[in-house]
């Protein structure tokens, strides 16, 4: 059987009986075409099941219409659903994405971006970036060739565009959330090679510095923040700290990681939230699959991704370089309570 020919440019142009340059005018929408010839051109390639070539219109135009996305894993379904924001606004622009995961690995990161900017991308988006932990003139470097949107990066360079949320006061509200229900043996529990971590393990510092209830044996680092590993490790650095430190409650730097820590009460036989309570972050799906449900900060995670890459195609199209800074709020479920110890 013999394989149908797939149809071109100049195959739409005799059907409707036009030049090649009118159907690549209509294809592109860059010049003004009659309304009656226009619809010609569209039947045409709708009957010829016509797909424009990207490639071939990129070249004529000088522009890719593709952007790159670094993310730093993809077991976290933070992430998911901040690339769902992404996707949706790039769709509506006519662009796509190509996908880039760093592993959360600052020289992976690094690779991940070299490898997008050799495919000609037009502006990347890198998703919590590791500004701190990246040799310090990659960023600044690279902002000079290609349009770059950070979300959830806290470390500023000029010509970078920024979408975030307040973490820092989100951090605040969680805390202030816990101390007003009484608990003053509050456990940190966080990742490495992330500004995020960072910037809520400052949060915490000061708020408990402040009560005069901090201890560094209080801060808990499990490793891996966003892989499928994070669970598990938060479940079982927790089972050997809790007996120690008997803490009333725990915050977690995201969702997994509360998630971990609900494992780690269950094995050691703790009631959650009546014997301990447990604070996420994020309100990724997960925290209301769960049971108890947990109670959590809200990261506006589809809205981050949107209006990071409208903010991209914006600067892309000759916009200065913004900074956007969205709310997180308390999403109170079943996995905090007054604290015992005080009643």
């Amino acid at each position: 059987m013999e394989e149908k020919k797939q149809a071109t440019i100049v195959d739409v142009a005799k059907a409707a009986g036009v030049s090649v340059a009118t159907v690549s005018r209509v294809v592109n929408g860059n010049y003004p075409v009659k309304v009656e010839t226009k619809e010609k051109v569209k039947a045409a390639i709708s009957s010829l099941n016509y797909v424009p070539n990207v490639q071939a219109r990129e070249l004529n135009t000088r522009r890719s219409s593709t952007i790159g996305v670094v993310v730093p894993g993809l077991h976290n379904m933070f992430f998911a659903e901040v690339i769902d924001g992404i996707e949706d606004a790039v769709r509506q622009d006519g662009f796509s994405f190509l996908l880039n995961c760093a592993q959360n690995d600052p020289v992976q990161e690094m690779q991940a971006i070299n490898t997008l900017v050799a495919r000609n991308v037009s502006g990347i988006i890198v998703i919590s970036p590791n500004t701190k932990n990246i040799s310090e003139n990659f960023y600044e470097e690279l902002v000079q060739r290609v349009p770059l949107v950070f979300i959830n990066g806290y470390h500023r360079i000029r010509g970078v565009s920024y979408v975030g949320n307040d973490e820092q006061m989100g951090s605040q509200t969680a805390l202030e959330y816990l101390a007003g229900l009484g608990h003053k043996r509050i456990l940190f529990v966080r990742g490495c090679n992330s500004d995020s971590y960072d910037i809520k393990e400052d949060t915490y510092r000061e708020f408990m510095t402040k009560r005069e209830n901090f201890s560094e044996d209080y801060i808990l680092n499990i490793g891996e923040g966003n892989g499928v590993e994070t669970v598990d490790a938060t479940t079982e650095a927790l089972k050997l700290k809790l007996p120690q430190l008997q803490p009333t409650a725990i915050f977690c730097c995201n969702d997994l990681m509360a998630v971990g820590a609900m494992n780690a009460c269950k094995r050691l036989g703790l009631a959650v939230p009546d014997e301990i309570s447990i604070m996420g972050y994020d309100n990724i799906a997960l925290s209301r699959l769960v049971e108890p449900k947990i109670t959590t900060m809200d990261q506006n995670m589809f809205q981050l991704g949107k209006s990071a890459a409208q903010l991209l195609i914006e600067t892309i199209r000759g916009g200065k370089s913004k900074r956007i800074m969205l709310d997180n709020v308390l999403v109170s479920r079943d996995t905090t309570g007054v604290c015992k110890d005080n009643l």
